[in-house]
């Protein structure tokens, strides 16, 4: 077919690091409970493309074979930066579907901004246009208004088919080296990949980082979507999600700079210190038996404003 760009391969491209490390760190206040905590540092694969959006974003970049990419987000949204962050590493347009027409007369914050100087083209929607973003059309008036009809659409958070069966590398990964493997979640597509990979005698955590309860029905729509019907042994705790995306408190603050200082991790703050918090409350309530060895994905690092 001629007058189509050519696609470069992200992974030859890009050089993910693949697979990522898995670190044994000790914690007193694990250990004394008998559970050992194994970091898996998808934070290392790439220092643009870190974590869960490397393996979500890789296959919707292959599949979108040289055309423009859009997809939505919130104001902070790290799929945002990433997918700005692969437009530009990899010579794509990107265009991200920003969540508040009321942001379009402000100064954009660093998240933003960051998405701006990789050369993603902002388009700023209301709140219930973006509410009914997976309406076909209420899709197809999005498109139109932004300039984008031949663009390869990517979900919020990245959570296609593509991105959940890309996710099963994780779990696959992980086999036989944990038997529980905890997460943080956001749109739940990295769980519903990770458990599908894990081997049958693991189980998947996740932790929602949101409100609302809504992450057990997506996650088995998502995995129905990607392989046909459930896969894996997956439970969400979502007792730790501190009020919502983006909320936090100084108790779970104080707890990131604690946990930074014991383990010289840089914790991400909004995803991977609520996962941390999560697990280090479930082994205090006794929710593992001794002897268990606990994966923990980090999925992200603490986002820098002037990253280049």
């Amino acid at each position: 077919m001629t007058g189509q760009p050519s696609a470069p391969d992200p992974a030859a491209a890009l050089k993910p690091r693949l697979p990522s490390p898995l670190q044994e760190v000790t914690d007193e206040r694990l250990a004394r409970h008998g559970v050992r905590l194994l970091l898996k540092r998808d934070d290392l694969i790439h220092p643009r493309l870190v974590g869960n959006k490397w393996r979500k974003l890789a296959p919707s970049l292959r599949a979108a074979a040289g055309r423009p990419l859009l997809t939505f987000g919130g104001a902070y949204s790290n799929h945002l930066r990433a997918t700005a962050a692969a437009g530009h590493l990899l010579g794509l347009s990107t265009i991200g579907v920003v969540r508040g027409q009321e942001l379009a007369d402000r100064p954009l914050n660093p998240s933003l901004a960051r998405c701006a100087a990789d050369g993603m083209r902002l388009h700023f929607v209301d709140r219930s246009t973006y509410r009914h973003k997976s309406d076909p059309a209420t899709l197809a008036a999005v498109l139109r208004a932004a300039g984008a009809g031949n663009a390869y659409v990517v979900p919020e958070g990245g959570s296609n088919s593509l991105a959940v069966r890309g996710c099963r590398d994780l779990g696959a990964e992980l086999r036989g080296r944990a038997e529980v493997v905890a997460i943080a979640c956001g749109t739940g597509g990295t769980l519903a990949g990770l458990a599908a990979g894990l081997a049958p005698d693991q189980r998947a955590l996740g932790i929602p980082v949101l409100k609302g309860g809504f992450l057990d029905d997506e996650i088995r729509r998502l995995q129905e979507r990607a392989f046909g019907g459930p896969r894996g042994d997956w439970c969400l705790d979502d007792r730790f999600h501190f009020g919502g995306y983006a909320r936090t408190s100084p108790e779970l603050e104080a707890f990131a700079l604690d946990f930074e200082a014991r383990h010289s991790l840089a914790v991400e703050r909004l995803y991977v210190s609520k996962l941390l918090y999560g697990l280090v409350a479930m082994v205090a309530e006794g929710a593992f038996a001794p002897g268990t060895r606990v994966a923990a994905v980090i999925t992200g690092r603490p986002f820098e404003e002037h990253a280049s």
